[in-house]
């Protein structure tokens, strides 16, 4: 059964690694534990024997005792808590770059809204696993023996405790059922509304700019009405299950004293006896109380644990692909390619099969929404629910390692993000700079000199997202961060979208360098006027192939076609 559950998802798994650590944490309770025995023996040896005898001898050892023991106690409890320390760092370690991986996985696939708070989930998880909650759950075990030493007292007693005990467990119980639901409704509706405000702060500028700020926020206060109005019921309810928990623990700790007292009264119990029962008494029920307090914690923790099983088990660790050891040649392959999103019942791409050498120049033309993008994410291997073949260099693009694989590739999508950090760092992709590779990138695109013009050149902070660019600038250093490195193979979307004059004679002289040194290039546009740098033109509508081919065939096939429906006209 242990094992099964154990096998049942990767973080299980990986939390199984520290059974070890635990099963020590466990050993250094029972020492604690056994240990909390010695002030109740030191009571009755101090009532029942010291004051009989009057021996100073006898008080002098009891005491000498009770501080080693003490001091064994003290020791086994620091133990605990240097380990579980420990154990949190490990836990850590062990998870944290899964957790990321995972991550980014779910962002790739455009799954942001789960993943905002994964990161505090994790934090949660192991606060609670190696913090003060998870110490009552060792503890709990030791309530029965408690119960059984007082039971040695006085059986009265021992069944008393018993039935404390069993009270404490339905309030327990009770607080779980009473709160679990609210808490979860809270955790839930904090969460949407930080999602909802996060989503709308990456595109403050237009918000801004607009006048969409109010009616944003009008909807971002509903969302935090409702977290407000969720937490606020739990925390009610949490304090109503506090407030009669310590009702039921003063009272209960009292009658077990008046219970000892009216036994003293009839001989049938003594005075050392009735206070150390009422101590014991105290000792058996504070795991529970403890369990009580931090419930809220372990319903938190038990969410968190939840959230990322189900992150980790959609988004499993990716094998390691293959280091090939001649690296891709930039030979770029299509084999039935299709191209599908949940949403949607019409693929994307329908089928694409196409071949472009190593060292040729193919130009991607079609109307928006024609999947031209989605065709430059299926090339790259970024495209989460694809059909069919992509072969980079003659080998599948997901058998290659991706971090090998990677600086082989340029990249320059459509929405260009840069990220924090200097303009080198950006166009290094922030490996090692050298700054010859970023100085020939910059050059290629031809940005060297006006980076110089900036104040720091290129160790100048660019801020977040680029921010401190203007929309031209952020794309020609997105197209230098392509280029770092001289790639064997580079995709470019929309590379002139936003660039002036200059700009877009940098680029066409770019692209002619690139081939000259006999890279491969896709170039994806709107614009005709590129066809002059075409080995090959690609030409798509509605996900499918229309025309594809060598440039002059296909640009032949176009005037064949438009001269075929002019004809009729003129005719008519």
């Amino acid at each position: 059964m242990i094992s099964e559950f154990l096998a049942r998802s990767e973080l299980t798994r990986r939390l199984s690694i520290f059974r070890k650590e635990f099963l020590w944490v466990g050993v250094f309770s029972l020492i604690a534990n056994i240990l909390m025995l010695t002030p109740t023996l030191y009571m009755l040896q101090v009532y029942d024997r010291v004051l009989v005898s009057q021996s100073e001898l006898t008080l002098l050892v009891l005491t000498v005792i009770l501080v080693f023991f003490f001091s064994v106690m003290a020791f086994a409890e620091w133990l605990r808590s240097r380990l579980l320390v420990r154990v949190g760092v490990r836990i850590d370690e062990e998870l944290n770059s899964l957790v990321f991986n995972a991550s980014f996985d779910a962002y790739l696939r455009n799954a942001r809204r789960n993943i905002v708070e994964v990161f505090s989930d994790l934090t949660r998880l192991r606060q609670f696993l190696t913090g003060g909650g998870i110490l009552a759950f060792f503890d709990i075990p030791w309530t029965p023996i408690y119960i059984a030493v007082i039971f040695l007292l006085h059986p009265l007693l021992g069944w008393i405790s018993v039935l404390f005990a069993l009270v404490q467990l339905g309030v327990t119980y009770r607080s779980h059922r009473m709160t679990v639901s609210e808490i979860e409704l809270a955790e839930k509706a904090g969460t949407d509304s930080t999602a909802y405000l996060q989503s709308k702060l990456r595109n403050i500028e237009p918000v801004h700019a607009m006048g969409m700020a109010g009616n944003l926020q009008r909807r971002w206060q509903d969302f935090y009405d409702q977290a407000l109005d969720a937490g606020g019921l739990a925390y009610d309810k949490q304090q109503k299950q506090r407030s009669f928990v310590k009702f039921a623990r003063y009272t209960m700790q009292s009658l077990t004293l008046g219970v000892g007292a009216l036994l003293v009264i009839e001989g049938k119990l003594s005075p050392s006896a009735m206070v150390a029962g009422n101590v014991l008494m105290a000792r058996a029920l504070q795991p529970l109380d403890l369990v009580v307090s931090t419930w809220k914690s372990f319903i938190e923790s038990r969410m968190a644990f939840l959230r990322l099983e189900t992150l980790l088990t959609d988004y499993p660790e990716r094998a390691k692909g293959s280091l090939f050891p001649a690296g891709p040649g930039g030979g770029l392959q299509l084999d039935g390619v299709t191209a599908t999103v949940p949403v949607r019942d019409a693929p994307i791409l329908d089928d694409l099969s196409l071949t472009c050498p190593a060292g040729s120049t193919l130009v991607v033309l079609g109307p928006s929404g024609s999947g031209k993008s989605t065709l430059a994410r299926c090339i790259l291997g970024i495209w989460p629910d694809v059909r069919g073949r992509v072969l980079i260099g003659g080998e599948p693009v997901e058998s290659w390692d991706r971090e090998a694989l990677g600086p082989s590739l340029g990249y320059l999508p459509q929405d260009i993000e840069l990220f924090e950090g200097t303009i080198a760092e950006n166009i290094s992709r922030f490996a090692e700079v050298d700054p010859e590779k970023v100085i020939e990138a910059a050059m290629r695109t031809g940005i060297h000199e006006m980076i110089l013009r900036f104040p720091q050149g290129y160790d100048t902070q660019i801020g977040e997202g680029g921010s401190m660019l203007s929309a031209g600038q952020r794309q020609r250093i997105g197209l230098a961060r392509a280029l770092h490195g001289t790639p064997a193979l580079v995709v470019l979307d929309e590379p002139n979208a936003n660039l002036d004059e200059a700009g877009e004679r940098s680029l066409v002289q770019t692209v002619r360098e690139l081939r000259e040194m006999g890279r491969t290039v896709v170039l994806i546009t709107h614009r005709p006027a590129v066809l002059a740098l075409a080995d090959l033109v690609l030409i798509m509508d509605r996900g499918k192939v229309m025309q594809f081919g060598p440039r002059e065939t296909v640009i032949a096939a176009l005037r064949s076609s438009q001269t075929a429906a002019v004809q009729p006209q003129q005719q008519g």
